[in-house]
């Protein structure tokens, strides 16, 4: 085990040689492979969790439904009923990224969500998809959004500028946000994990001293499964909320 608690981030080839096309290098790595199985595992969890629906739900059902109706709920108070249609995106989003985070906290395995590039990818669809249904519900009218009511003739250039900036910008706080508290949280769990393991092997007094890093440790798994969850929520609610901007011109 590496002691840089930054190698975890590492993307690494699984391919002996490089897989090169146009000059890019498409290798399959292991962020790819974890990327695999979080697809894997949360189509296995939720398809297993219906597959045998009953009246009266087990504990499986029962997660499948409540994740469900968590998201539904969160549609319809954030967009309204027009959200309905994008219920399925919402949801696929929130279950991608919640299964992305979790199976981070996995021991050996690989955050997927620690990396910007994977981050902004999503926030770029988000954003390019948001920005489309804009234009698809009002067409040329959607720059009004740029444009607020009742400011004066005289500010108008300025504030165009800023509501653009702010907007062009959506994709990047969305994506940062996410990246930042992944990366940052499974870098203070090695750092600390690291103090234990040293101490421990130190032996004397240190042994007995470890105790307190193992138990901020344990503090901080628990609160990186709650961060987790966290995240994936601000990321999906984001996307409701720029789906209603878009949807409704509220502004």
């Amino acid at each position: 085990m590496s002691a840089n608690p930054l190698a975890q981030f590492e993307v690494k080839r699984l391919t002996a040689e490089p897989l090169l096309v146009g000059g890019f290098d498409i290798s399959f790595t292991n962020a790819s492979l974890f990327m695999v199985v979080v697809v894997t595992v949360a189509s296995l969890f939720l398809g297993m969790g219906v597959r045998r629906a009953a009246i009266v739900p087990g504990r499986w059902q029962s997660i499948v439904e409540m994740s469900y109706e968590f998201i539904a709920n969160m549609v319809r108070d954030n967009v309204g009923n027009e959200g309905r249609r994008y219920f399925p995106f919402i949801f696929t989003l929130f279950i991608f990224i919640l299964t992305c985070n979790l199976v981070g906290m996995v021991p050996y395995s690989f955050t997927v969500t620690s990396h910007i590039i994977v981050t902004f990818a999503l926030a770029a669809v988000v954003f390019l998809g948001v920005t489309f249904i804009g234009f698809m519900c009002h067409g040329m009218a959607f720059l009004k959004m740029f444009a607020p009511g009742g400011v004066p003739l005289w500010l108008m250039p300025m504030l165009i500028v800023i509501e653009v900036i702010s907007y062009m910008t959506r994709p990047i706080s969305l994506s940062v946000r996410l990246f930042a508290n992944m990366t940052a949280g499974h870098t203070i769990m090695k750092v600390f994990a690291g103090f234990v393991v040293s101490m421990g092997a130190a032996g004397g007094a240190l042994t007995a001293a470890a105790a307190l890093p193992f138990a901020f440790e344990i503090f901080l798994i628990g609160l990186e499964f709650l961060v987790a969850f966290l995240q994936a929520y601000v990321f999906t609610v984001l996307t409701c909320l720029y789906l209603n901007d878009a949807i409704h011109m509220h502004h």
